[in-house]
């Protein structure tokens, strides 16, 4: 049974009243933040769940889902408290244990197992100070976060997929079908099969539509504004890879998983009154779903808490865009080779010389998608290249010999480009490659590592914006918006492209 103790407030600024307005309200605010246990059903929920009101009498009220399934809750089948939005991290107070739930939820998504121990060597901090930090952070234990994730992914997959028993329990990380079993008869008193019977998806939410592809849903984290993200993606077409069709962004993919590289393709697109995206994926990549889940949350930024970062930019010269996120990558090679191809071009210009690599170098893919055929050229693709074939396609010699260095580094990890790698040391990694400056190491830590605060300080439509001012002058002016000088340059990089206030001159 539930406990029906009271439980710490959700967060430092709200009380249980407070917390009951917001599930009252269904406020979107907080949706990932707050969970709410009913101790007359034994579930839990999260605020937006449109089941009838609880009494408030009933309600216990979470940070977080695994200290609502510590206290005994279980799992809303309606609101279904996996898909709500993750940890934001760029909380800069708990930074740390931030990290190593993201480091945790990376090692779930790939099927791969966590531990304590590891836990601690990732984040370079003793074992005991890991469990001390999730303590007072996350009010769990490491394992008890990391069991509670393994197990909403897992119900997701039920949910979502048609997957054998023997490959959710895989892909969530329980190594068979018996630990599996055991963990959900023990946490959420189900069987596998009768969590897939009850949850069958509803036309217009799930289910498979296109040549037998799974639905991954992602909620995002409001406000959103999803017009400027798909502005973006649009703005950067790579021809044979990406391509914008019956109103969705179409992707092709090569993934590893298990030991074993997956191909195929995924089909997003942006729901706003639901306030989530819904990517279709390819059963070819079936297996490796929940890093395809993880890359579009860091692609979309979908788990940011932008209140802060708006109250704090709200000031002139940025203009007041709320909602506005930082756009990830796909894979951080991949993007590091178009950010390298960019150099000292126009954005055009730059999707032209990289789909002339991809038409070279890059593997035949199908999909259900006339002209999206190519997979993105491998590392050892490139740096097999003939550095004369790539001078042939345009590719002058500075970029040829970074590119080849970057791909060498890449096969030798050397450097490994993905979110939640430590930004000093693969800056500095990266800037001793030939032909790698500063700009490109700070669009690198921008779209790749996702750090809040990069600030590309000689970018030419930074200074444009700037008023056409000095490199040095930018950075002097931006000072003022740390610790988010990254979300500072989208706002900067996006009034180049809107209309004049009424304020300014036309």
């Amino acid at each position: 049974m539930p406990s029906t103790s009271a439980s710490a407030p959700p967060a430092p600024f709200l009380s249980d009243d407070h917390a009951y307005e917001a599930l009252k309200s269904h406020d979107l605010r907080f949706d990932g933040k707050l969970f709410v246990g009913v101790t007359s059903t034994g579930i839990y929920c999260r605020p937006i769940c449109r089941v009838k009101l609880p009494q408030q009498r009933n309600c216990r009220f979470f940070g977080n889902a695994a200290l609502a399934e510590q206290a005994g809750f279980r799992p809303c089948l309606r609101c279904r408290p996996e898909l709500a939005p993750g940890l934001a991290l760029s909380d800069s107070v708990r930074s740390l244990a931030h990290a190593g739930a993201h480091w945790m939820a990376q090692q779930i998504a790939h099927g791969q197992p966590t531990s304590v121990p590891a836990l601690a060597a990732h984040l370079g901090v003793s074992e005991r100070h890991v469990r001390r930090i999730f303590d007072e952070v996350h009010g769990v234990s490491p394992l008890a976060w990391a069991t509670t994730q393994r197990l909403l992914w897992a119900k997701r997959l039920l949910t979502d997929t048609r997957l054998s028993m023997a490959e959710v329990a895989r892909s969530s990380g329980f190594g068979s079908v018996r630990r599996f079993n055991a963990a959900l008869a023990e946490h959420y008193h189900l069987t596998p099969s009768a969590i897939r019977r009850r949850e069958r998806p509803a036309p217009d939410a799930g289910g498979a539509s296109l040549s037998g592809a799974a639905l991954l849903r992602l909620p995002w984290r409001a406000p959103y504004d999803a017009d400027a993200m798909q502005s973006f993606l649009a703005a950067r077409p790579l021809a044979g890879v990406e391509a914008w069709a019956e109103g969705r962004w179409w992707r092709t993919l090569r993934l590893q998983a298990a030991g074993k590289t997956h191909v195929g393709w995924l089909a997003l697109s942006f729901d706003v009154a639901r306030g989530e995206c819904s990517a279709e994926v390819s059963a070819s990549l079936a297996p490796a779903l929940g890093q395809v889940a993880q890359m579009l949350r860091h692609l979309l930024d979908l788990d940011t808490d932008t209140h802060a970062i708006d109250a704090a930019l709200n000031q002139a010269p940025l203009r007041p865009l709320p909602g506005l996120r930082i756009p990830g990558c796909v894979d951080g090679f991949e993007t590091t080779v178009r950010i390298i191809l960019g150099q000292q071009i126009t954005v055009a210009a730059a999707c032209t010389l990289t789909a002339r690599l991809v038409a070279r170098w890059g593997d035949t893919v199908e999909t259900p998608l006339a002209g999206l055929n190519k997979l993105f050229p491998s590392p050892a693709a490139l740096l097999a290249a003939s550095s004369e074939e790539m001078g042939a396609l345009g590719v002058i010699r500075t970029r040829t010999t970074a590119i080849k260095a970057l791909a060498e580094a890449v096969l030798s990890q050397q450097l490994v480009l993905a979110p939640g790698q430590p930004l000093a040391p693969t800056l500095t990694a990266l800037k001793t490659l030939p032909g790698i400056g500063e700009w490109t190491a700070q669009l690198v830590a921008l779209r790749v590592l996702a750090w809040p605060d990069a600030f590309p300080a000689s970018d030419a439509g930074v200074l444009k914006a700037l008023g056409s001012i000095k490199p040095p002058e930018a950075l002097a002016q931006a000072k003022a918006w740390q610790p988010w000088r990254g979300y500072a340059t989208l706002r900067l990089w996006h009034g180049l492209t809107m209309p004049p206030l009424e304020s300014e001159s036309p």
